[in-house]
């Protein structure tokens, strides 16, 4: 990534150089405004190991190519893309927005916000490797057609792996929650009317990646192959630049916008997994569309 060595004020910095954050940067760009992308390189897209209902590529793309891909896009319209940790942004009555990196400030009339959020997975050895193969899968919309009558495991104890164990059902019969709170579970299943709609396999003493796919022994000596493991165990959100600057977040965390991609604070737009929304590519293309023509258009008015 290149640094904007020798400006400090943008028509707006983009937190995030996801693939929200770089398609917003694009459009930006195209739109003749001064843009820069702040990227600390943590995107979950680079997790993807091939998507293929990503729109316009048919034979699937990886995360990593596509994360190229739109970088790419983005220089070719000349927008510096940085990586840097942002440590905070704070309002300005003279420059909208001053963003401080280090010992270093910039400042922005409008931010963007595409920070983001970290999924929980579990602690196994080798888990790039189990990812890039398909054992440990991180999204059943994105990959449940690549399950077809495979046999699923879903991690955890939560309302989110019922629904999640639900979800897969479609694809597949040989769905089987693997608890680490077998109690929790129960409660869950009786509140939402699920029991016994899964077999459950708890007291687990161990998990590991094979040759043979996601291994789980139990206490009992009992061991259980699956094909694929998809984790219910959540994702941490990375609203705490919003938390900061006082915009609304809803109950888990994530950042709330209007129809414009803009958040309660004015001049401070949200798009991506950040806000709460179907997790997929195309959803994060579209919100950053949308914020990216709502800035122009704010700039545009004056």
């Amino acid at each position: 990534m290149t640094a904007a060595a020798s400006i400090d004020s943008f028509d707006c910095i983009i937190i995030g150089g996801g693939p929200a954050g770089l398609v917003a940067a694009t459009y930006l760009a195209r739109f003749r405004r001064n843009v820069l992308v702040l990227d600390a390189g943590e995107s979950r897209a680079k997790w993807i190991p091939r998507t293929h209902n990503c729109p316009g590529f048919p034979d699937g793309i990886s995360g990593v190519d596509l994360l190229d891909r739109l970088r790419a896009q983005a220089r070719r319209y000349q927008v510096p893309l940085e990586k840097a940790l942002v440590d905070r942004v704070e309002e300005s009555e003279a420059a909208g927005f001053v963003v401080t990196l280090g010992e270093r400030t910039l400042t922005a009339h409008h931010i963007l916000l595409s920070t983001g959020v970290v999924d929980h997975i579990p602690r196994v050895p080798d888990v790039e490797d189990a990812i890039a193969r398909g054992v440990i899968r991180l999204c059943p919309v994105c990959d449940g057609y690549e399950v077809i009558d495979r046999r699923v495991g879903v991690l955890g104890s939560g309302s989110h792996a019922l629904r999640e164990a639900g979800f897969l059902k479609a694809f597949t019969d040989d769905v089987t929650i693997i608890a680490d709170n077998p109690a929790r579970l129960r409660e869950e299943a009786s509140e939402n009317g699920d029991t016994g709609a899964f077999p459950v396999l708890s007291g687990v003493a161990g998990m590991r990646v094979s040759d043979a796919g996601f291994e789980v022994t139990t206490e009992q000596g009992r061991r259980e192959v699956f094909n694929s493991v998809y984790p219910a165990l959540g994702c941490s959100i990375r609203s705490q630049l919003g938390t900061s600057l006082g915009v609304h977040l809803d109950d888990l965390g994530h950042i709330t916008v209007d129809n414009h991609q803009e958040t309660s604070r004015r001049g401070i737009y949200a798009a991506g997994d950040v806000v709460h929304s179907l997790n997929q590519l195309a959803v994060g293309f579209g919100q950053a569309a949308t914020a990216a023509t709502a800035i122009h258009n704010r700039l545009r008015e004056g």
